[in-house]
């Protein structure tokens, strides 16, 4: 254990933005949701500074750097330190290649690793386009706080039917748990039908009813930087993939905990929150993001201008 590493003051959001909403129609991380024409990752930034987080890092495709920082950049700039990590194919080992029909990007866990270099204390993971809640920021940074072993890493799950879009189905990691700790993650299709929850494993298995308070991962994951070498591993096996599932195949965070948490070398603890989690899958679940929004500031949680402070 690197107890420096454990018990750094410094706290990173690295916030995963590179991939483009095709469901919703458009580039869904920049579009307004507050009254001020705040973002939702805004609201992520914010929290996630009032818990204690001292930097984020946006992992974005480098044809969106300037949108960004003109955007989001120019309001957190200010406020809190910030730094910008390219996904490219190219930030793969050495003798390895992609092959060139391949425009996708590689997937969430090589997303996470292309900012390797930026990263030397805890951090916590989020998606760009997801609201998480005050509540798992702090719940995070408790994490943290508590863990003494910087192989174990840490889950924010959430009850799946706080999850679910009105508008059709989403993705969703179904979590199997024993004594706290995470033993298996199904990246599954989640949708609500006639009152029943329906997961449909991602990898072809039979569909399955799940209850409303089964817990999911929204990629809301709290590591230390003893996940890169393991990522570094890991993603050397994907590559060696044939040409034709490498096409096709993405390189997931889920699946590489899965793996880890086999192998016996990794632990995931699972932290269930309170936290009310609210996303746009779809262009219909923007009305129901904007009115939780609003809620939250006629109640004092948020100002009117968010970054007015």
């Amino acid at each position: 254990m690197n107890g420096s590493v454990i018990m750094s003051k410094e706290k990173i959001l690295l916030v995963m933005a590179a991939g483009m909403g095709s469901r919703f129609g458009g580039l869904k991380q920049i579009e307004p949701m507050g009254p001020s024409g705040e973002f939702i990752i805004d609201y992520s930034i914010y929290d996630a500074k009032k818990a204690g987080f001292t930097k984020v890092i946006f992992i974005i495709k480098e044809e969106n750097y300037e949108i960004f920082k003109e955007t989001i950049g120019s309001r957190i700039e200010s406020k809190i330190e910030t730094e910008y990590v390219f996904q490219k194919m190219e930030n793969i080992p050495e003798g390895y290649e992609v092959p060139k029909e391949r425009t996708k990007p590689l997937g969430t866990a090589h997303a996470i690793l292309c900012a390797k270099d930026k990263i030397n204390c805890p951090f916590c993971v989020i998606n760009a386009d997801d609201f998480y809640g005050r509540e798992a920021y702090f719940d995070a940074m408790n994490f943290f706080e508590q863990n003494q072993d910087e192989n174990t890493y840490g889950l924010i799950g959430y009850h799946v039917d706080n999850t679910l879009s009105k508008n059709g189905s989403a993705k969703r990691g179904i979590c199997t748990i024993e004594n706290n700790f995470l033993k298996n993650l199904v990246e599954s299709k989640v949708e609500k039908v006639n009152n029943q929850i329906i997961a449909t494993p991602l990898h072809e298995e039979k569909s399955f009813l799940v209850q409303n308070d089964t817990i999911v991962s929204m990629n809301m994951l709290l590591f230390y930087p003893t996940l890169f070498p393991y990522l570094e591993e890991k993603l050397e096996k994907f590559l060696s993939l044939p040409k034709e599932q490498l096409q096709k195949e993405e390189f997931l965070i889920p699946d590489v905990l899965k793996n880890a948490i086999d192998e016996k070398v990794r632990e995931v603890k699972v932290l269930p929150t309170t936290a009310t989690w609210y996303g746009v899958t779809y262009r219909e679940d923007k009305e129901e993001v904007v009115e939780a929004i609003h809620q939250k500031i006629k109640e004092c949680i948020y100002p009117s201008e968010l970054w007015s402070e």
